[in-house]
C-alpha cells in the first residue's frame, strides 16, 4: 500500500511539474508575441491617410526598399527603440511603404525620392511637413519627430 501512495504521489509531481512547465511555455510564447517597437500600417496609404484624419494626426512614413542595408537597421534598432516606439506610437500614424511595390512606385516618382530609407512626416492631408534621408539613431528620430509636431501646417 505504502508503494502504491509513493508511486502516485511521484505521478501527481511530475504531473504537477509538467503543467507548470506548459503553462510557463505559453505566457512565454504569448509574451514574445507581444508586438514592440513602432507599430506600422503597411503600404496601406489610403489608410495611414484615413486614420490619420479621423485621429487628428500626423503621419510618419518610413520610405524604404528591401534590399536597402541602413532600412533594416532603422528596423533592427531604432523603431524598436522603447522611447522612440512610445513617442511616436501616440502621436502619429506610421505607415512602412516599400516603394518599389503596390502603390510605392507611383508615391516614390510624386514624393521625388532619392535615396532609402526616406522618412517623412505628412500632415493629416497628406501635405509634407518634415522629411529626411539615412539612418538615425533613436535620440536624433526623437528630435525629428518632436519637429515636425512643432510645424503646424
Amino acid at each position: 500500500m505504502k508503494s502504491k501512495a509513493k508511486l502516485l504521489s511521484i505521478v501527481l509531481l511530475l504531473i504537477a511539474v509538467q503543467v507548470t512547465t506548459v503553462n510557463s511555455y505559453a505566457q512565454t510564447k504569448a509574451a514574445s508575441k507581444t508586438p514592440t517597437g513602432i507599430l506600422f500600417i503597411e503600404d496601406q496609404w489610403q489608410l495611414a491617410l484615413k486614420q490619420a484624419a479621423a485621429q487628428h494626426k500626423y503621419i510618419f512614413v518610413d520610405a524604404y526598399a528591401t534590399w536597402c542595408g541602413p532600412c533594416k537597421m532603422l528596423k533592427a534598432t531604432t523603431f524598436k527603440n522603447d522611447k522612440v516606439a512610445a513617442f511616436y506610437n501616440k502621436n502619429f500614424i506610421n505607415v512602412a511603404m516599400d516603394m518599389e511595390k503596390g502603390i510605392g512606385p507611383q508615391l516614390a516618382k510624386e514624393w521625388q525620392m532619392q535615396a532609402y530609407p526616406t522618412l517623412i512626416i505628412f500632415n493629416s492631408k497628406g501635405q509634407p511637413v518634415l522629411g529626411t534621408v539615412g539612418f538615425m539613431p533613436a535620440d536624433k528620430l526623437l528630435q525629428f519627430g518632436q519637429q515636425a509636431l512643432a510645424k503646424k501646417i
